[in-house]
């Protein structure tokens, strides 16, 4: 059985910087969000579903997701989100089984800003939440996405909060922008997961 470790942050929080780290030590990682855009790819079953549950607009012309009109309709539909997700969700994690099965490295990195809110901390041994202010996280954000501050707190609202991932999570890494300080921080985790990983 391979050793798993989950990585989760807020937005901004520097979780690829994190991860792009460690796949340059040999680790694989199976990406959440690219999991997410993959089940509902064109020809996927996941979008056949949601095309049933939501009528012809969830598509473009071209027959891919309309993710602008579906973001725009959950945030105002509550009830629409959940619908969503009861497709989504099962599809997106057993995918992810399958990936985490196939991977083939020394232990192998589940990277989810959701990781504790859609239960895929199931899915690993051990968990590494990459922390940053909040100030840093809107700062981030908002230059690399180029979306609003208002868009970027409201997406932070609706995550689980810092205090909560920071009890929940095994190990903490400060992300204080500088890359040099994370990747001091990442190298002695790496060697401890690497020693985990061979019992």
């Amino acid at each position: 059985m391979t050793f798993i470790l989950g990585i989760t942050g807020g937005i901004g929080s520097g979780k690829s910087a994190a991860t792009q780290w460690f796949e340059s030590q040999g680790i694989v990682v199976i990406d959440a969000d690219i999991v997410a855009r993959e089940v509902v790819a064109p020809n996927q079953p996941a979008l056949k579903e949601i095309h049933r549950a939501f009528g012809d607009w969830v598509l473009l012309e071209d027959g891919t997701l309309n993710r602008r009109a579906l973001r725009e309709h959950i945030f105002s539909h509550p009830e629409a989100r959940m619908t969503l997700e009861k497709i989504t969700h099962p599809a997106i994690r057993q995918s992810i089984i399958q990936q985490l099965q196939q991977a083939e490295s020394p232990y192998v990195i589940l990277v989810s800003p959701l990781l504790f809110e859609t239960n895929q901390h199931e899915l690993v041994h051990h968990t590494l939440l990459i922390d940053a202010s909040e100030h840093i996280q809107l700062e981030r954000a908002s230059q690399r996405d180029g979306q609003s501050e208002q868009q970027i707190r409201h997406i932070i609202a609706a995550q689980m909060p810092r205090s909560e991932k920071q009890r929940l999570a095994n190990d903490i890494v400060v992300n204080d922008g500088l890359l040099e300080h994370l990747h001091q921080q990442l190298k002695p985790l790496h060697f401890s997961y690497l020693q985990r990983a061979e019992y």
